[in-house]
């Protein structure tokens, strides 16, 4: 079964924002229930109005969603029920579809994520020590996806 993707709509912030935290909890296990409630209030006040979001439903449910910034992937997060069923595949075949070239960072202490980008064709351009926050999580530069 495929997932539609749509246009974020201002009444699915809330379900966009649960999917964001139970995917952080599921795979950010380096990050501290106060880390976790520190980034959920950017995500929800700062990121979602300044990004173009895509969501992918499921039977009519959200399931994950994708945030760029012209090529830059600020955000890809599915639910944890959700993995391995190719939710995040389609929502970056979106954005890729849209531009030749995406740019995003990956938080180093999450090697599944790296993983799946790595085998979607993205390769590594640099790294930072910390976040985009300032916070001692250092992130990996990648850029892609390139033809294989």
């Amino acid at each position: 079964m495929y997932p539609v993707l749509r246009p974020l709509h201002s009444s699915d912030e809330a379900s966009v924002v649960d999917v964001w935290r139970r995917a952080v909890e599921a795979t950010h296990d380096f990050l501290t229930p106060e880390d976790i409630d520190f980034y959920e209030g950017h995500i929800r006040d700062v990121y979602l109005p300044a990004l173009e979001v895509t969501v992918a439903e499921l039977s009519g449910r959200i399931v994950g969603f994708l945030g760029l910034h012209e090529q830059r992937v600020e955000m890809l997060f599915v639910d944890p029920e959700a993995h391995n069923l190719g939710i995040g595949t389609r929502l970056l075949a979106h954005a890729a579809a849209r531009h030749a070239t995406l740019d995003l960072d990956v938080n180093e202490q999450n090697p599944s994520a790296l993983a799946f980008y790595r085998s979607r064709g993205f390769v590594e351009t640099g790294r930072s020590p910390t976040d985009g926050e300032g916070r001692p999580f250092p992130l990996i530069h990648l850029r892609g996806p390139y033809p294989r």
